[in-house]
């Protein structure tokens, strides 16, 4: 298939999956039963950024444009792709790119997400035989020439030893910052958050970090972020949120708190699941010498400070474009060059 025929084989599949939502419920009821966190909302918001987003024909020939070389492989890869579990088919994208790149994907699911992807690859298949036969679900990798895997820290570093003699990206935890000026509009409020709140905060996209100008008054926040106070309605982030605040309160630690979040000083990018750590700064030359010496843990910026370069648009850290990619990996080029 030229990549003309691929783009619009991947954005029939696209309207194929929105087409089948509706005669699905049971499944999604199934995902969710089966993992707590998958709930039907979150399931949705997933499902929209995969068919609005990746799978949207004008999106796909835009991202595509930028691989002027690209064309079938003579000899096609199989490529390993480890998912990681902790959104709803979150390794979606990289099941796409291989794909696109028109190798086959032998993949490894979560045993936290094992219905999501096979039901989208189900439907391939129907539309698109040639496509939906290059993807294999398996327990265990076997014969592979190449390696995607995303997972912890811990697992990175078993990742690296189990997959280093073939070419490979492995990913670890990294998480997402917000860079506040102090001037935020309403509407700039309500999409931070978003960028904290959905899929519960457990994505490497969601914020966990904040930056604020010295003076920021934090109740001004937590008053900005109370239209999400429904999320301790979920009875597993109530749980994470009612440990950490003893925690905080059994050792003293200074912070504020509403119902539903906590925020605290700490250096650290990454914060546990409803409690969000935040700084204060002077300059922004010394907020981008701190995201500099950070780079490695940050998945993403929020801001709209024009002197953060390559940063994301509040709301809108959950809704990467195609060449959004991972930990800045061009997944695309990787699998294209393997020759």
């Amino acid at each position: 298939m030229s990549p003309a025929q691929i783009s619009e084989a991947l954005a029939h599949w696209g309207r194929h999956i929105t087409f089948h939502r509706s005669d699905n419920v049971a499944l999604f009821q199934r995902a969710e039963h089966e993992n707590g966190w998958f709930t039907q909302a979150s399931i949705s918001m997933a499902l929209d950024a995969i068919t609005q987003d990746m799978v949207d024909v004008g999106q796909l020939n835009q991202w595509l444009s930028r691989y002027p070389n690209l064309s079938p492989p003579a000899h096609p890869k199989s490529i390993g792709l480890v998912m990681a579990g902790n959104l709803p088919a979150v390794g979606f994208h990289d099941l796409l790119c291989v794909l696109a790149s028109g190798h086959r994907a032998q993949v490894k699911l979560s045993s936290k997400d094992k219905l999501l992807l096979p039901w989208m690859a189900g439907l391939l298949e129907d539309i698109a035989p040639e496509l939906g036969t290059r993807i294999q679900f398996t327990d265990r990798l076997q014969d592979f020439d190449a390696v995607i895997a995303t997972g912890s820290g811990n697992s990175a570093r078993y990742f690296r030893q189990y997959f280093g003699r073939v070419p490979h990206i492995i990913r670890k935890n990294r998480n997402s910052v917000a860079v506040l000026s102090g001037n935020e509009s309403p509407k700039e409020l309500e999409g931070l958050g978003h960028d904290i709140f959905s899929y519960f905060g457990l994505g490497c996209r969601n914020v966990s970090k904040l930056y604020l100008p010295t003076g920021y008054e934090v109740p001004h926040l937590l008053d900005a972020l109370e239209p999400f106070a429904n999320i301790a309605d979920h009875n597993k982030y109530l749980n994470n949120y009612e440990y950490q605040r003893s925690l905080l309160l059994l050792n003293k630690v200074p912070h504020f708190a509403s119902n539903f979040l906590m925020v605290t000083e700490g250096e650290s990018t990454a914060s546990p699941l409803a409690t969000l750590y935040y700084e204060h700064y002077s300059s922004i030359q010394g907020v981008r010498s701190a995201l500099e010496a950070k780079e490695e843990d940050i998945q993403c910026v929020v801001t709209h400070l024009p002197e953060i370069k390559c940063a994301v648009s509040f709301g809108q850290s959950q809704r990467p474009k195609l060449w959004d990619y991972a930990d800045r990996v061009d997944t695309m080029r990787f699998l294209t060059e393997l020759s």
